[in-house]
């Protein structure tokens, strides 16, 4: 079987639930009335990530009526939206699957675009988000911050607005299913894999119903885990500001001494002993400050392998 004959091949939805009671139905219907209307084959997964609503009757319903289509995970309490999403992949059966919000602010329409470039040949399709309707200030500029450090600490090739909507081969879900990281985040993990990608840009919609369930909290939890997983080089940051406030500290301080206690103090600086204390405590916390980045690199060592990740990812073979 090959992508050039998509409508012979089976789309898994993996869409994480967390107190999406007024959206469920409604969005069953849009993804349902798209692929039917294509006459491609498909199935959802849904992972109730425990939710305190009618969330979860909700979907059992839609899944006695819809038994070929429907199927879900609930897990025993709220684990967060990227353990819902691995959760999601480990079940997918299909030849794709395609990772999406169930709010309705991932537009269901550009998966044509999905589709028509994974038909040709890539195996990642992600989506990019260009704007959000009514984004409030702190989410906006938060997220332009977020993608400005990432691309400051080594990820060059960081494309701001990615998003975990996507489509990924199948190839793709198994290797990410071997990949063990428990403080995990999704879209890292995915790009870390390294298969030929495609991008489509898109306008997020509007909530169609509800609350997020995304607190402020919890996006800075997911910015500060992505940063975490995406490098080191903030580690070794740390060493080179230590060594950088060691060196003028110490030059300084030799200066300022010779300047006073050898020269008589010709340019009459006035030099205190206080001052010269504080250089030479500011000497010390850059001597401090490189003996963490030493230790941080025996940190870094630990830290890749404690990830387990596999030591390549086989993207053909015959």
């Amino acid at each position: 079987m090959t992508k050039n004959s998509i409508n012979s091949q089976r789309i898994s939805l993996v869409i994480p639930i967390f107190n999406e009671q007024d959206n469920i139905i409604w969005h069953f219907n849009e993804i349902n009335d798209f692929f039917e209307s294509r006459s491609i084959t498909y199935e959802i997964i849904y992972v109730d990530d425990g939710s305190s609503d009618n969330s979860l009757n909700i979907i059992e319903e839609l899944q006695v009526e819809h038994p070929k289509i429907v199927h879900f995970i609930t897990l025993s309490r709220n684990f967060g939206k990227e353990a819902a999403t691995t959760a999601g992949l480990s079940a997918v059966t299909g030849d794709a699957a395609i990772i999406m919000d169930g709010d309705g602010q991932h537009p269901i329409g550009i998966v044509d675009d999905f589709m028509t470039l994974w038909k040709s040949g890539n195996d990642v399709v992600v989506g990019i988000r260009t704007s959000n309707k009514n984004e409030g200030a702190v989410k906006k500029y938060g997220s332009k911050l977020f993608y400005a450090i990432l691309k400051f600490i080594g990820g060059k090739d960081v494309i701001s607005g990615t998003t975990d909507f996507r489509l990924i081969d199948k190839k793709v879900v198994t290797e990410f299913n071997k990949l063990t990281e428990r403080n995990r985040v999704t879209r890292n993990l995915l790009d870390w894999l390294g298969f030929k990608r495609a991008e489509v840009p898109f306008e997020a919609e509007e909530r169609h119903a509800g609350t997020a369930g995304y607190s402020y909290r919890k996006l800075f939890k997911l910015a500060l885990d992505g940063i975490v997983a995406h490098s080191t080089r903030p580690l070794k940051f740390i060493a080179l500001l230590g060594s950088m406030i060691s060196t003028i500290s110490a030059i300084v301080g030799v200066m300022l001494a010779i300047q006073k206690y050898i020269l008589g103090d010709p340019l009459s600086l006035s030099v205190t002993g206080s001052a010269l204390l504080a250089l030479f405590v500011t000497f010390l916390v850059g001597i401090v400050l490189v003996c963490q980045g030493l230790l941080a690199l025996y940190l870094e060592s630990v830290y890749y392998e404690t990830q387990n990740r596999p030591l390549y990812v086989i993207r053909k073979h015959r």
